[in-house]
């Protein structure tokens, strides 16, 4: 499991500036014992705006599949594939590509582009060439959860096809490996947008604006 205090340091999604009201940087790999990062007031969900209420209604359902499917993979690294935990595997890839997938295409389509051109303005980005914010960093997590979701499903799948036990074991570890690898970077992501990225938008964003992103939704694909 990721130890969360030991990599504090290294954590790229670090406040890349001080707010003008002299608030230290913090990192979302840094939390208090409690996961309440301290630079930001937290917002209660009920003061959120219907759209970002939606959003996190999204990730209850994925933290719900997320503890599912880690609850198939722990006995996997001790007892053999069986039809449930086949059963298991499938419903976590079929609820990644009918919630996930869907979910990652209303935040790029609609609530990254505009908080990204907020932060800018706010000054709230990295120094350099071409200027970084959050939602970079968010963007790039979408990637890296695709890419980590695509080799654990192939490695299980060839698992299951090999006839040699050797090799089998050896490629279902890498399975678990890059499975297990998913649920915790799936968590630390939502973990950044709940407390980072949402309350910023409630921040920073105006209800009309907010109001205008909920009326596209229908028009997403």
């Amino acid at each position: 499991m990721l130890d969360l205090k030991q990599l504090r340091d290294v954590d790229p999604l670090k406040r890349v500036v001080e707010k003008e009201t002299g608030q230290a940087e913090f990192s979302p790999m840094a939390p208090p014992d409690a996961y309440a990062p301290p630079a930001l007031e937290d917002v209660p969900y009920e003061a959120m705006h219907p759209f970002l209420q939606g959003l996190m209604d999204d990730h209850k359902k994925m933290i719900s599949a997320l503890e599912a499917f880690e609850g198939v993979l722990l006995p996997l690294r001790e007892e053999p594939v069986n039809r449930s935990t086949l059963e298991g595997l499938t419903a976590f890839f079929r609820f990644l590509d009918e919630q996930i997938v869907p979910h990652q295409r209303k935040e790029e389509k609609l609530l990254f582009p505009i908080m990204h051109e907020r932060l800018l303005e706010k000054g709230e980005h990295s120094r350099g060439p071409v200027p970084r914010t959050a939602i970079d960093l968010l963007e790039d997590d979408h990637v890296k959860v695709m890419q980590m979701a695509a080799l654990s499903f192939n490695f299980f799948g060839l698992a299951s096809r090999l006839p040699d036990p050797a090799s089998r074991a050896l490629v279902l570890q890498t399975a678990l490996e890059q499975g297990q690898a998913l649920v915790e970077l799936l968590r630390l992501h939502l973990f950044r947008e709940e407390h980072v990225v949402f309350p910023l938008a409630h921040v920073h964003l105006t209800p009309g604006e907010l109001d205008a992103l909920a009326r596209r939704l229908t028009s997403l694909p």
